[in-house]
Protein backbone atom coordinates (compact mmCIF):
# COMPACT_ATOMS: atom_id res chain seq x y z
CA UNK A 1 0.00 0.00 0.00
CA UNK A 2 1.23 3.33 -0.82
CA UNK A 3 0.96 4.34 2.77
CA UNK A 4 2.94 1.39 4.23
CA UNK A 5 5.55 2.33 1.52
CA UNK A 6 5.83 5.80 1.86
CA UNK A 7 6.35 5.02 6.11
CA UNK A 8 9.05 2.08 4.95
CA UNK A 9 10.81 4.74 2.63
CA UNK A 10 10.71 7.66 5.61
CA UNK A 11 12.40 5.19 8.16
CA UNK A 12 14.87 3.99 5.32
CA UNK A 13 16.13 7.28 4.96
CA UNK A 14 16.78 8.16 9.25
CA UNK A 15 18.45 5.08 9.04
CA UNK A 16 20.83 5.76 5.63
CA UNK A 17 21.62 9.00 7.76
CA UNK A 18 22.28 7.25 10.60
CA UNK A 19 20.26 10.04 12.30
CA UNK A 20 19.10 10.03 16.12
CA UNK A 21 15.58 9.06 14.94
CA UNK A 22 16.72 5.80 12.70
CA UNK A 23 16.31 3.88 15.87
CA UNK A 24 12.69 4.97 17.43
CA UNK A 25 11.86 5.18 13.32
CA UNK A 26 12.18 1.37 12.40
CA UNK A 27 11.05 0.10 15.91
CA UNK A 28 7.58 2.26 14.97
CA UNK A 29 8.01 1.03 11.48
CA UNK A 30 7.84 -2.73 12.46
CA UNK A 31 5.47 -1.63 15.44
CA UNK A 32 2.88 -1.03 12.75
CA UNK A 33 4.20 -3.52 9.80
CA UNK A 34 4.76 -6.18 11.68
CA UNK A 35 4.51 -8.53 8.73
CA UNK A 36 6.95 -6.93 6.54
CA UNK A 37 10.24 -8.93 6.36
CA UNK A 38 12.41 -5.87 5.06
CA UNK A 39 11.30 -3.44 7.67
CA UNK A 40 12.61 -6.00 10.31
CA UNK A 41 15.70 -6.26 8.35
CA UNK A 42 16.25 -2.93 8.18
CA UNK A 43 15.20 -2.60 12.42
CA UNK A 44 18.26 -5.84 12.80
CA UNK A 45 20.83 -3.20 10.61
CA UNK A 46 20.28 -0.37 12.86
CA UNK A 47 19.57 -2.56 16.22
CA UNK A 48 21.80 -5.58 15.75
CA UNK A 49 24.97 -4.33 18.06
CA UNK A 50 22.80 -4.50 20.71
CA UNK A 51 21.05 -7.52 20.59
CA UNK A 52 22.41 -11.34 21.75
CA UNK A 53 22.68 -13.82 19.10
CA UNK A 54 19.43 -15.49 20.06
CA UNK A 55 17.23 -12.13 19.37
CA UNK A 56 19.17 -11.53 15.96
CA UNK A 57 18.51 -15.22 14.84
CA UNK A 58 14.51 -14.89 16.01
CA UNK A 59 14.29 -11.62 14.42
CA UNK A 60 16.05 -12.40 10.93
CA UNK A 61 13.91 -16.17 10.64
CA UNK A 62 10.92 -14.18 11.65
CA UNK A 63 12.04 -11.52 8.33
CA UNK A 64 12.86 -14.79 6.04
CA UNK A 65 9.45 -16.01 6.93
CA UNK A 66 7.52 -13.23 6.52
CA UNK A 67 9.14 -12.28 3.33
CA UNK A 68 8.04 -15.09 1.96
CA UNK A 69 5.27 -13.42 -0.47
CA UNK A 70 7.71 -10.42 -1.50
CA UNK A 71 10.05 -9.49 -4.47
CA UNK A 72 13.10 -10.69 -5.61
CA UNK A 73 14.80 -7.52 -4.40
CA UNK A 74 13.40 -7.89 -0.30
CA UNK A 75 14.40 -11.82 -0.37
CA UNK A 76 18.08 -10.42 -1.91
CA UNK A 77 18.32 -7.52 0.40
CA UNK A 78 17.02 -9.74 3.98
CA UNK A 79 19.55 -12.74 2.70
CA UNK A 80 22.39 -9.40 2.40
CA UNK A 81 20.97 -8.37 5.54
CA UNK A 82 21.32 -11.74 7.63
CA UNK A 83 24.79 -12.53 6.55
CA UNK A 84 26.08 -9.09 6.91
CA UNK A 85 24.59 -8.60 10.55
CA UNK A 86 26.27 -12.51 11.88
CA UNK A 87 29.58 -11.19 10.52
CA UNK A 88 29.82 -13.53 7.18
CA UNK A 89 31.02 -10.79 5.76
CA UNK A 90 33.13 -12.19 2.83
CA UNK A 91 29.83 -14.18 2.08
CA UNK A 92 28.17 -11.22 2.31
CA UNK A 93 29.86 -9.15 0.01
CA UNK A 94 29.90 -11.78 -2.53
CA UNK A 95 26.30 -12.13 -2.18
CA UNK A 96 26.01 -7.56 -2.58
CA UNK A 97 27.94 -8.23 -5.96
CA UNK A 98 25.20 -10.31 -7.19
CA UNK A 99 22.96 -8.35 -5.47
CA UNK A 100 23.99 -5.02 -7.17
CA UNK A 101 23.58 -6.58 -10.81
CA UNK A 102 19.97 -6.97 -10.30
CA UNK A 103 19.47 -4.20 -8.53
CA UNK A 104 21.77 -0.96 -8.83
CA UNK A 105 22.33 1.18 -7.19
CA UNK A 106 20.20 -0.08 -4.29
CA UNK A 107 20.70 2.23 -0.95
CA UNK A 108 19.86 0.14 1.48
CA UNK A 109 22.32 -2.69 0.06
CA UNK A 110 24.44 0.43 -0.01
CA UNK A 111 24.69 0.76 3.40
CA UNK A 112 26.77 -2.79 3.51
CA UNK A 113 29.45 -1.78 1.46
CA UNK A 114 31.73 -2.39 5.02
CA UNK A 115 31.27 -6.09 4.29
CA UNK A 116 34.25 -5.83 1.51
CA UNK A 117 36.43 -4.08 3.89
CA UNK A 118 35.58 -6.34 6.39
CA UNK A 119 35.27 -9.51 4.25
CA UNK A 120 39.64 -9.67 4.95
CA UNK A 121 41.71 -9.82 1.68
CA UNK A 122 43.00 -6.18 0.36
CA UNK A 123 41.16 -7.08 -2.87
CA UNK A 124 37.84 -7.76 -1.25
CA UNK A 125 38.28 -4.06 0.10
CA UNK A 126 39.25 -3.02 -3.47
CA UNK A 127 36.75 -4.22 -5.43
CA UNK A 128 34.21 -2.82 -3.01
CA UNK A 129 35.59 0.90 -4.17
CA UNK A 130 35.63 0.25 -7.34
CA UNK A 131 32.05 -1.43 -6.89
CA UNK A 132 31.44 1.70 -5.08
CA UNK A 133 32.26 4.02 -7.48
CA UNK A 134 30.49 2.58 -10.44
CA UNK A 135 27.03 1.98 -8.48
CA UNK A 136 27.51 6.22 -7.36
CA UNK A 137 27.78 6.64 -11.16
CA UNK A 138 24.61 4.30 -11.93
CA UNK A 139 22.50 6.89 -8.83
CA UNK A 140 23.69 9.81 -10.14
CA UNK A 141 24.94 13.18 -8.57
CA UNK A 142 21.73 13.88 -6.57
CA UNK A 143 22.22 10.76 -4.55
CA UNK A 144 23.28 11.83 -1.10
CA UNK A 145 23.61 8.56 0.18
CA UNK A 146 25.64 7.19 -2.68
CA UNK A 147 28.18 10.51 -2.55
CA UNK A 148 28.89 9.73 1.28
CA UNK A 149 30.09 6.52 0.71
CA UNK A 150 32.21 7.46 -2.86
CA UNK A 151 33.41 9.72 -0.41
CA UNK A 152 34.65 7.37 2.07
CA UNK A 153 35.68 5.33 -0.75
CA UNK A 154 37.92 7.77 -1.79
CA UNK A 155 39.57 8.88 1.64
CA UNK A 156 39.91 4.67 2.14
CA UNK A 157 42.28 5.59 -1.29
CA UNK A 158 43.95 8.54 -0.27
CA UNK A 159 42.50 10.83 -2.73
CA UNK A 160 41.53 13.53 0.66
CA UNK A 161 40.17 16.52 -1.86
CA UNK A 162 37.94 14.21 -3.89
CA UNK A 163 36.71 12.78 -0.38
CA UNK A 164 36.40 16.01 0.86
CA UNK A 165 34.47 17.45 -2.02
CA UNK A 166 32.17 14.47 -2.44
CA UNK A 167 31.73 14.73 1.19
CA UNK A 168 30.44 18.24 0.80
CA UNK A 169 28.19 17.87 -1.72
CA UNK A 170 26.41 15.27 -0.22
CA UNK A 171 25.89 17.56 2.90
CA UNK A 172 24.67 20.14 0.81
CA UNK A 173 21.77 17.09 -0.57
CA UNK A 174 21.02 16.20 2.88
CA UNK A 175 23.08 17.99 6.00
CA UNK A 176 21.96 15.56 8.01
CA UNK A 177 23.85 12.79 6.22
CA UNK A 178 25.97 11.27 9.12
CA UNK A 179 28.04 8.59 6.59
CA UNK A 180 29.10 12.08 4.74
CA UNK A 181 29.87 13.59 7.74
CA UNK A 182 32.28 10.64 8.63
CA UNK A 183 33.86 10.66 5.24
CA UNK A 184 34.52 14.24 5.99
CA UNK A 185 36.46 13.46 9.05
CA UNK A 186 38.55 10.83 7.26
CA UNK A 187 39.23 13.37 4.52
CA UNK A 188 40.58 15.96 7.37
CA UNK A 189 41.83 13.59 9.37
CA UNK A 190 44.48 13.24 6.47
CA UNK A 191 43.92 17.26 5.82
CA UNK A 192 45.43 17.45 9.58
CA UNK A 193 42.66 19.90 10.02
CA UNK A 194 43.01 20.03 13.43
CA UNK A 195 40.13 22.53 15.49
CA UNK A 196 38.64 23.59 11.90
CA UNK A 197 37.43 19.57 12.14
CA UNK A 198 36.54 19.37 15.77
CA UNK A 199 34.52 22.82 15.36
CA UNK A 200 32.95 21.19 12.34
CA UNK A 201 32.03 17.90 14.31
CA UNK A 202 30.60 19.69 17.82
CA UNK A 203 28.29 21.94 15.33
CA UNK A 204 27.33 19.03 13.09
CA UNK A 205 26.51 17.03 16.27
CA UNK A 206 24.35 20.32 18.02
CA UNK A 207 21.83 19.76 14.95
CA UNK A 208 21.39 15.94 15.76
CA UNK A 209 22.82 15.25 19.11
CA UNK A 210 21.42 11.40 19.61
CA UNK A 211 22.93 10.73 15.87
CA UNK A 212 24.13 6.79 15.89
CA UNK A 213 28.09 7.99 14.74
CA UNK A 214 28.34 9.69 17.70
CA UNK A 215 31.16 8.10 19.39
CA UNK A 216 33.22 7.57 16.42
CA UNK A 217 33.00 11.09 15.38
CA UNK A 218 33.74 12.64 18.93
CA UNK A 219 37.19 10.21 18.29
CA UNK A 220 37.62 11.68 15.12
CA UNK A 221 37.44 14.75 17.21
CA UNK A 222 39.85 13.23 19.35
CA UNK A 223 42.45 12.54 16.61
CA UNK A 224 42.67 15.77 15.86
CA UNK A 225 42.93 17.54 19.08
CA UNK A 226 45.65 15.06 19.30
CA UNK A 227 46.88 16.19 15.96
CA UNK A 228 47.20 20.35 17.39
CA UNK A 229 48.68 19.41 20.26
CA UNK A 230 45.24 19.81 22.90
CA UNK A 231 45.79 16.66 24.76
CA UNK A 232 43.02 17.68 27.56
CA UNK A 233 40.42 18.35 24.84
CA UNK A 234 41.37 15.00 23.74
CA UNK A 235 41.35 13.15 27.43
CA UNK A 236 37.69 14.97 27.46
CA UNK A 237 36.26 13.63 24.66
CA UNK A 238 37.35 9.95 24.97
CA UNK A 239 36.12 10.25 28.88
CA UNK A 240 33.07 11.29 28.18
CA UNK A 241 31.55 10.64 24.79
CA UNK A 242 33.41 6.91 24.38
CA UNK A 243 31.45 4.16 26.56
CA UNK A 244 33.06 1.21 27.71
CA UNK A 245 32.36 -0.87 24.80
CA UNK A 246 34.06 1.39 22.64
CA UNK A 247 37.32 -0.43 23.54
CA UNK A 248 38.76 -0.05 20.21
CA UNK A 249 38.80 3.10 19.92
CA UNK A 250 39.44 4.11 23.78
CA UNK A 251 42.68 2.03 22.70
CA UNK A 252 43.73 4.02 19.81
CA UNK A 253 43.22 7.40 21.52
CA UNK A 254 45.26 5.91 24.52
CA UNK A 255 48.45 4.54 22.67
CA UNK A 256 48.92 7.67 21.15
CA UNK A 257 48.59 9.41 23.41
CA UNK A 258 51.13 7.66 24.88
CA UNK A 259 53.20 7.14 21.81
CA UNK A 260 53.35 11.18 22.10
CA UNK A 261 54.21 10.97 25.65
CA UNK A 262 51.18 12.43 26.97
CA UNK A 263 49.12 11.06 29.75
CA UNK A 264 46.01 8.56 28.65
CA UNK A 265 42.57 9.13 29.02
CA UNK A 266 40.57 6.34 31.01
CA UNK A 267 41.71 2.87 29.86
CA UNK A 268 40.09 -0.83 29.45
CA UNK A 269 40.09 -2.58 32.06
CA UNK A 270 42.96 -5.68 31.72
CA UNK A 271 39.71 -8.37 33.06
CA UNK A 272 37.64 -6.83 30.32
CA UNK A 273 40.00 -7.14 27.80
CA UNK A 274 40.98 -10.62 29.02
CA UNK A 275 37.17 -11.36 28.98
CA UNK A 276 36.77 -10.29 25.14
CA UNK A 277 39.61 -12.16 23.98
CA UNK A 278 38.17 -15.61 25.56
CA UNK A 279 34.82 -14.58 23.56
CA UNK A 280 34.13 -16.12 20.08
CA UNK A 281 34.11 -12.65 18.84
CA UNK A 282 37.48 -11.51 20.01
CA UNK A 283 39.37 -13.77 17.36
CA UNK A 284 36.62 -13.45 14.39
CA UNK A 285 37.73 -10.47 12.64
CA UNK A 286 41.79 -10.01 12.78
CA UNK A 287 41.01 -5.97 12.86
CA UNK A 288 39.10 -6.59 16.67
CA UNK A 289 41.92 -9.00 17.91
CA UNK A 290 44.24 -5.59 16.83
CA UNK A 291 42.25 -3.29 18.49
CA UNK A 292 42.81 -5.73 21.71
CA UNK A 293 46.10 -5.73 21.74
CA UNK A 294 46.45 -2.37 21.17
CA UNK A 295 44.26 -2.22 24.59
CA UNK A 296 46.91 -4.51 26.02
CA UNK A 297 49.51 -1.91 24.60
CA UNK A 298 47.83 0.92 26.61
CA UNK A 299 48.04 -0.59 30.00
CA UNK A 300 51.76 -2.18 29.45
CA UNK A 301 50.70 -5.91 29.58
CA UNK A 302 53.88 -7.41 28.04
CA UNK A 303 52.96 -11.07 28.74
CA UNK A 304 49.73 -10.92 27.65
CA UNK A 305 50.45 -9.12 24.47
CA UNK A 306 53.11 -12.39 24.10
CA UNK A 307 50.58 -14.83 25.02
CA UNK A 308 48.29 -13.25 21.99
CA UNK A 309 51.15 -13.15 19.47
CA UNK A 310 51.86 -17.13 19.59
CA UNK A 311 48.46 -17.53 19.69
CA UNK A 312 48.03 -15.73 16.69
CA UNK A 313 51.19 -16.74 15.04
CA UNK A 314 49.68 -20.47 15.54
CA UNK A 315 46.43 -19.85 13.82
CA UNK A 316 46.07 -21.34 10.43
CA UNK A 317 44.60 -17.70 9.36
CA UNK A 318 47.52 -15.88 7.49
CA UNK A 319 46.45 -12.35 8.49
CA UNK A 320 46.73 -13.55 12.38
CA UNK A 321 49.94 -15.33 11.42
CA UNK A 322 51.70 -13.79 9.00
CA UNK A 323 50.15 -9.65 10.35
CA UNK A 324 48.45 -10.07 13.45
CA UNK A 325 51.57 -12.47 14.88
CA UNK A 326 54.31 -9.66 14.71
CA UNK A 327 52.40 -6.62 15.43
CA UNK A 328 51.52 -8.12 19.06
CA UNK A 329 54.85 -9.07 19.62
CA UNK A 330 56.68 -6.16 18.29
CA UNK A 331 53.92 -3.87 21.08
CA UNK A 332 55.16 -6.89 23.63
CA UNK A 333 59.05 -5.74 23.31
CA UNK A 334 57.98 -1.96 22.75
CA UNK A 335 56.06 -1.96 25.86
CA UNK A 336 58.96 -3.89 27.82
CA UNK A 337 61.63 -1.29 26.84
CA UNK A 338 63.08 -3.78 23.89
CA UNK A 339 62.56 -0.92 21.09
CA UNK A 340 64.34 -2.10 18.79
CA UNK A 341 63.02 -5.37 18.46
CA UNK A 342 59.67 -3.96 18.12
CA UNK A 343 61.76 -2.02 14.98
CA UNK A 344 62.86 -5.01 13.46
CA UNK A 345 59.28 -7.02 13.34
CA UNK A 346 57.70 -4.22 12.08
CA UNK A 347 59.72 -3.14 9.10
CA UNK A 348 59.73 -6.32 8.05
CA UNK A 349 56.21 -6.47 7.76
CA UNK A 350 55.69 -3.60 5.02
CA UNK A 351 52.81 -3.33 3.16
CA UNK A 352 51.76 -6.44 4.88
CA UNK A 353 49.78 -4.25 7.68
CA UNK A 354 46.85 -3.33 5.08
CA UNK A 355 45.99 -6.80 6.16
CA UNK A 356 45.10 -6.42 9.52
CA UNK A 357 42.25 -4.76 8.02
CA UNK A 358 40.09 -1.47 9.51
CA UNK A 359 40.33 1.56 7.58
CA UNK A 360 43.28 3.73 6.54
CA UNK A 361 43.60 6.08 9.51
CA UNK A 362 43.05 2.76 11.77
CA UNK A 363 45.47 1.48 10.69
CA UNK A 364 48.07 4.08 10.85
CA UNK A 365 48.80 3.74 14.31
CA UNK A 366 51.70 0.97 13.17
CA UNK A 367 53.31 3.34 11.61
CA UNK A 368 53.19 5.71 14.51
CA UNK A 369 54.42 2.44 16.96
CA UNK A 370 57.10 1.63 13.95
CA UNK A 371 58.11 6.12 14.77
CA UNK A 372 58.14 5.47 17.94
CA UNK A 373 60.37 2.66 18.61
CA UNK A 374 62.71 3.73 15.86
CA UNK A 375 63.35 6.96 17.92
CA UNK A 376 63.69 5.03 21.34
CA UNK A 377 66.31 2.72 19.56
CA UNK A 378 68.31 5.52 18.25
CA UNK A 379 66.97 6.33 14.54
CA UNK A 380 65.35 9.23 14.91
CA UNK A 381 66.38 9.77 11.02
CA UNK A 382 64.69 6.67 9.65
CA UNK A 383 61.44 7.75 11.40
CA UNK A 384 61.47 11.28 10.46
CA UNK A 385 61.70 9.68 6.63
CA UNK A 386 58.72 7.20 8.01
CA UNK A 387 56.57 10.64 8.60
CA UNK A 388 57.68 12.55 5.93
CA UNK A 389 54.60 12.55 3.92
CA UNK A 390 52.85 13.61 6.84
CA UNK A 391 54.82 16.22 8.14
CA UNK A 392 54.60 18.39 5.04
CA UNK A 393 51.39 17.72 3.93
CA UNK A 394 48.77 17.85 6.92
CA UNK A 395 48.52 21.41 8.32
CA UNK A 396 48.30 20.25 12.06
CA UNK A 397 51.17 17.61 13.25
CA UNK A 398 51.84 18.62 16.77
CA UNK A 399 51.32 14.81 17.07
CA UNK A 400 53.50 13.60 14.30
CA UNK A 401 56.41 16.26 15.61
CA UNK A 402 56.20 14.36 19.62
CA UNK A 403 56.65 10.78 17.93
CA UNK A 404 60.22 12.01 16.62
CA UNK A 405 61.34 13.70 20.10
CA UNK A 406 63.77 11.11 22.15
CA UNK A 407 62.54 10.10 25.42
CA UNK A 408 65.34 10.84 27.93
CA UNK A 409 65.59 7.28 28.60
CA UNK A 410 65.18 3.33 27.13
CA UNK A 411 62.35 2.12 29.65
CA UNK A 412 58.45 0.47 29.19
CA UNK A 413 55.87 2.95 27.69
CA UNK A 414 53.65 3.23 30.85
CA UNK A 415 51.07 5.86 31.72
CA UNK A 416 53.32 6.53 34.67
CA UNK A 417 55.97 7.96 32.58
CA UNK A 418 53.90 10.23 30.41
CA UNK A 419 54.13 13.70 31.52
CA UNK A 420 50.74 15.86 31.72
CA UNK A 421 49.95 18.51 28.73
Amino acid sequence: MPGEAAARDAAVREYLAMTGCAVPAVRRLVRDQPRCGLARAVAALVQSGDWDDGRLRAEMVTAHRDAHGSGARDRSLIHAVHLYTHRQYRAAADHLVVHFAQFPADEIAGSMLGAFALAGPVEYREYGEQLTEQQYALAGPESWAWASWLAAARAEQGRTDEAWNLAQHALRLNPRSGPAAHARAHAEHDQGAGPAATVFIDSWLQGDPRALQRPHLQWHAALQAIASGDFADARRRADSELRDGDVGMRAATNWRLLLAGQVPARGTEREQVLRLLAEPGGWAEVFHTFQLALALAVIADSDALTALARRAAADPRHDYAGVLAPVAEALAHLTAGLPGNAVDLLTALGHRTERLGGVRVEREIVHDTLARALVDAGCPDRAAHLLHHRTTTRRHHTYEDLLLIPRPRSAPMSPADAPTT
